[in-house]
């Protein structure tokens, strides 16, 4: 008895605090937000909230959301979280065509660019595949089972992404690695051939993202981790091409009382062509701008841009590859007014875009909430509200910090309760079966 409540308080810790999530439709239509079990979708094309429709069968998200991803087409949406559903939205109707139940928490979601399969990650390292068969507009997908393609031996993903050829799933971890594995033509088969691992980080993996030259079609691998740096790489040999510390760039390294753990890079954004590369930091109120020179095959950091007026960490950032605006969120689960819906905070950096290579500092600026694109109406529905309290924002910044520490620093755990632990392992499941 005394060891399941240890498990139940750790599982209780984990979930307390989920941090706001923003998506970006890829030619701009629309964005969504995730906050708590709450997805907010405003449509820009038409300038209206948008409701969502679910007939799968399962309504919602019971509990907090911690991936959403678009399609790289647009057409698809997914979302998934720590009630163990994956739902596969349309985006022109918003409807819900499908639940994928999976066995665990779900931690990131990622989706193929021809929106022929969708993957997903779970709390206990396994990746999983659905294939999504031809649908038509009435009609909802029926709800497959997913099909496990690799592991990661029980630690957590962190991110994951199809190679923009569709060649390769890439996975991140919390053990500090990325594996590039080759994607089968049978997801039933397994994803058992490694093209290669990606290894340099000295702490978690926390998020990345591709880039691609515009002289050739070569492409690498941008990656970002607890360990204060952004990593370059050729990801289908696994050489490390350069290495930022952001550390020093931001400053907060010299202050009393900030140490690397509150650097931890949380999410990174690029432009198309990779010679801008926004940069969100666990503990940096605003956003770090890093160029990358894919001739020379350097990172080089370009500036910090500041949040004027108020305490706004970003817990995620995203863009659409036909607008030079980059989109920025913050908010936490546990963030509120009174008993309403969990609050967030929207902010939008203008000039986000291959032309600030050399002079990010005078073209990118912050928005004022009156110039973005929507408006009061957009803010009121991305955020719960169209105004929130300095001293809120303040609250929800150091509970950002407590729930990315839960979420990804590994936890060690004394020899008794290690067995105890173990018995939930998916491999012991199989070989208790056997």
């Amino acid at each position: 008895m005394e060891e399941t409540n240890m498990d139940d308080c750790e599982q209780n810790r984990e979930s307390e605090v989920a941090p706001a999530l923003i998506a970006v439709h890829p030619t701009h239509q629309s964005v969504a937000v995730a906050v708590g079990s709450n997805l907010r979708v405003f449509n820009l094309q038409e300038g209206c909230s948008v409701s969502l429709v679910d007939d799968s069968g399962v309504h919602m998200h019971k509990d907090s959301i911690r991936a959403i991803r678009y399609g790289a087409e647009g057409k698809l949406f997914v979302s998934a979280g720590d009630d163990k559903l994956v739902k596969i939205w349309l985006t022109d109707s918003w409807r819900c065509i499908s639940s994928v139940s999976s066995e665990k928490r779900v931690s990131a979601v990622a989706v193929s660019n021809d929106g022929r399969f969708v993957s997903f990650a779970d709390k206990f390292g396994v990746i999983y595949a659905v294939e999504i068969e031809a649908f038509h507009e009435n009609q909802s997908l029926p709800n497959n089972k997913a099909v496990p393609i690799l592991a990661h031996y029980c630690s957590i993903i962190t991110s994951l992404e199809f190679s923009p050829d569709g060649r390769y799933i890439i996975s991140a971890d919390r053990d500090f690695k990325i594996r590039v594995s080759v994607f089968p033509e049978k997801p039933s088969d397994g994803a058992h051939e490694i093209q290669s691992f990606c290894l340099g980080h000295t702490e978690f993996v926390s998020c990345f993202a591709f880039i691609c030259s515009k002289d050739s079609q070569q492409r690498y691998l941008l990656s970002g981790g607890g360990d204060s740096t952004v990593r370059l790489w050729d990801f289908t040999c696994g050489s490390l091409l350069d290495t930022c510390h952001i550390g020093p760039e931001t400053g907060l390294s010299q202050l009393k009382g900030v140490d690397d753990s509150l650097l931890a890079v949380t999410d990174l954004c690029a432009t198309r062509g990779g010679s801008l590369i926004a940069v969100a930091i666990q503990s940096l109120a605003g956003v770090m701008l890093l160029s990358c020179n894919l001739s020379a095959r350097s990172l080089h950091f370009a500036r910090v841009v500041p949040i004027p007026g108020e305490t706004f960490i970003p817990t995620s950032i995203a863009a659409a590859y036909s607008s030079n605006q980059l989109w920025m969120v913050m908010g936490a689960s546990t963030l509120r007014a009174s008993d309403s819906a969990p609050l967030a905070r929207v902010k939008v950096v203008d000039g986000f875009c291959e032309s600030n290579q050399d002079s990010a500092e005078h073209e990118t600026r912050v928005l004022e909430d009156k110039d973005i694109r929507g408006g009061e109406q957009l803010l009121q529905k991305l955020q719960g509200s169209s105004s929130i309290e300095k001293d809120a924002l303040a609250t929800a910044a150091e509970s950002v910090k407590t729930a990315m520490c839960n979420l990804l620093i590994k936890k060690q755990y004394p020899s008794e309760n290690r067995e105890f632990r173990k018995r939930g392992r998916n491999d012991k499941k199989v070989n208790e079966k056997k």
